[in-house]
């Protein structure tokens, strides 16, 4: 094994000495050793990677099973998501038109997942039979904070789109529970979005006409009331500046055309006209 040998390669046509080897057998077992090592690791992981869809027979079915679980994951959260949206649009109409009694908000109140339906039945100032008693535990129950400050890092973190052009014709108040801004503007002027959202409400009521309510992020509600036509569904997703009613005199609390916009934000109302300008 430590005999040296030496391996000469020479020119077929004229025997010149091109090149000499000198080697034992124990350097040439150790080289061929490293050379089977290193294709074997070659091998192995080309089988394991980038060839196991080709020479692995249970590759395509641990990757079927593996994109089986991410889609059932999948449709299960969607599959919850909208039965959350639907019991919330359903529970949110029949606070709306008044089918609801006062055991509906402690229901409310035991879900965290639909807390926001809580927030929004203040939306419709008025309504029928049980507004009051219900705008009276809302605020009893949830520590209810009309002075909100308008400085939270969230809200001036959104860039708010203006929903209307026009003149404000009664600003927020609330000493007379006055929870938005009156616009009066040109007949037949769409009213936008005023940030990326879903529509949560888009109804007829007796007292507010027609009423768009729209969930952005950070728990923020914008309203759009007394319009003359609804162009968004409830469960509908718009964008900033996306036309979502017409302006309109519907409703029994208003004396001429114009829009009563209105911002939630933590079931709080804030000035409209400290974050949009009209």
């Amino acid at each position: 094994m430590s005999n040296r040998y030496l391996l000469i390669l020479r020119n077929e046509e004229n025997f010149a000495e091109r090149t000499t080897i000198s080697f034992t057998y124990a350097k040439l077992v150790v080289f061929l050793v490293s050379i089977f090592l290193i294709v074997l690791l070659i091998s192995l992981y080309l089988v394991t990677t980038i060839l196991s869809a080709w020479l692995d027979p249970r590759h395509a079915e641990v990757e079927a099973n593996r994109q089986l679980i991410e889609l059932s994951l999948t449709v299960d959260s969607l599959a919850l998501e909208v039965d959350r949206k639907e019991e919330f649009i359903k529970l949110f109409k029949r606070l709306s038109s008044g089918e609801v009694a006062h055991d509906t908000l402690s229901e409310l109140k035991a879900s965290a997942e639909i807390r926001s339906v809580e927030k929004e039945e203040l939306l419709l100032e008025d309504l029928p039979a049980v507004d009051s008693a219900l705008r009276s535990e809302f605020e009893g129950s949830l520590l209810y904070d009309k002075s909100l400050s308008s400085s939270n890092s969230e809200l001036q973190e959104i860039f708010f789109f203006s929903p209307i052009s026009g003149m404000v014709s009664a600003p927020f108040d609330t000493k007379i529970e006055h929870y938005g801004a009156d616009i009066v503007s040109k007949p037949n002027e769409p009213v936008k979005a005023v940030a990326d959202g879903t529509v949560l409400l888009s109804v007829w009521t007796q007292k507010e006409g027609y009423v768009v309510a729209i969930q952005h992020r950070t728990d923020l509600v914008s309203v759009y009331k007394h319009n003359s036509a609804l162009l968004r569904k409830a469960g509908e997703f718009v964008r900033a500046g996306e036309v979502v009613s017409i302006i309109g005199n519907t409703g029994e609390l208003t004396s001429g055309p114009h829009l009563h916009f209105e911002l939630w934000y933590n079931g709080n109302p804030i000035d409209p006209e400290e974050f949009v300008s009209f």
